[in-house]
Order: C-alpha cells, then sequence, then structure tokens
C-alpha cells in the first residue's frame, strides 16, 4: 500500500515538473526583449558611419552566434534525458 502511494507520488511529482519546465520554455520564447548584444567598441565604429541597417545586422549576427551553442547544449540534454528515462522504465 504505502509503494503504491509513493509510485502514484513520484507521478504527480515527474508531471508536475514536466509542467514546469515546458511553460519556462513557452513563457522564454513567447516573451522575449530586445538586447543589445555589441561591445562598446564595435557600436561606436558601426553608428558613427550612419549606417543603422548594417549596425542592427551586425547585433542580429552576435545574437545568433550566441544563441547556437545554447540549442546544441539542449539538444544534447534532452537526448541523455530521454535515454535516462527509457533506462528506468526498463
Amino acid at each position: 500500500m504505502l509503494s503504491k502511494m509513493l509510485r502514484i507520488k513520484n507521478e504527480k511529482r515527474k508531471v508536475l515538473t514536466r509542467k514546469m519546465v515546458s511553460s519556462f520554455f513557452l513563457f522564454s520564447f513567447l516573451f522575449t526583449f530586445k538586447s543589445s548584444a555589441q561591445c562598446a567598441m564595435c557600436r561606436a565604429s558601426l553608428e558613427s558611419t550612419g549606417d543603422t541597417t548594417k549596425v542592427e545586422a551586425v547585433n542580429d549576427g552576435i545574437v545568433f552566434l550566441m544563441a547556437i551553442p545554447y540549442i546544441l547544449v539542449a539538444i544534447i540534454g534532452f537526448v541523455i534525458y530521454k535515454m535516462y528515462s527509457k533506462k528506468t522504465k526498463a
């Protein structure tokens, strides 16, 4: 009886954790804010020319370069999590 209650409690905890993680990712992708990724020297040299499209392009490039390692780590973490969860079910 006690083991059954503990199993139910663990299942509820897993569902709650999955809901929290999924809601975190949902809100982080939906509610973003504009940030400046350039260093002060790059910003000063690009803004001195007066071409704002070039400034925005460099800023976007820096943000994309920064995002790729985080995406790769997230994918690797997800694969490891799936492997671990399959292992515990078996």
